[in-house]
């Protein structure tokens, strides 16, 4: 993936219900020239999903074409059997546009995009793992045990594995979104990432 444009990427990263996508749409809505990436999954879209607006939905056949020809540029496999990664024409538009990309990536996708064009990298964390759990239980009633440990798993690897490679980690207390928003928007400013 070439990088000769003047953006800026941003990878706000965290276990799955700590509400690291509603902190992005939280930032994008308060800053100009900031933009959601949008990534490339074999997953099937869900019924409230837009292809191109919330991921490039492709079929198993269609994303590898897409990584054979260098338009997907990083790949991991989920737990659950289906693939994402970074969709190269997607980035390199807004990439090439100067504006500030933010990405809610695994910790792989950071890396390669790290050594592509120096992230900066921030972890959201919960105000403790018990409410975390009730998050994830909260999004899924019907899920079943195996896989509610699979994810509290990953989550308790994240924490501790992963959030330290992280510049930043903030923690999205209990209802108090706004408040974390402004904090991320803060680490931006202070970074240059956004204008004043």
């Amino acid at each position: 993936m070439r990088s000769r444009g003047k953006g800026r990427v941003v990878v706000i990263a965290g276990p799955t219900g700590v509400g690291k996508n509603s902190v992005i749409k939280g930032v994008i809505k308060r800053c100009n020239n900031c933009v959601d990436l949008v990534t490339a999954t074999t997953r099937p879209p869900r019924p409230d999903e837009k292809n191109g607006v919330d991921y490039f939905f492709m079929s198993e056949k269609e994303f590898d074409t897409n990584v054979k020809v260098g338009n997907i540029v990083e790949v991991y496999r989920h737990p659950a059997g289906f693939r994402n990664g970074t969709y190269a024409p997607f980035f390199n538009e807004h990439f090439d546009k100067g504006e500030t990309i933010l990405g809610d990536i695994t910790i792989e996708g950071a890396r390669f995009l790290k050594d592509h064009h120096g992230i900066l990298g921030i972890f959201i964390m919960p105000p403790s793992f018990k409410i975390l759990e009730s998050r994830i239980r909260a999004r899924k009633a019907s899920m079943p045990a195996d896989e509610l440990e699979r994810r509290l798993a990953l989550a308790k690897k994240e924490i501790k594995e992963d959030a330290p490679w992280y510049d930043y980690r903030i923690v999205n207390e209990e209802g108090k979104l706004n408040e974390t928003v402004d904090k991320v928007i803060e680490i931006l400013k202070k970074e240059r990432y956004i204008d004043e």
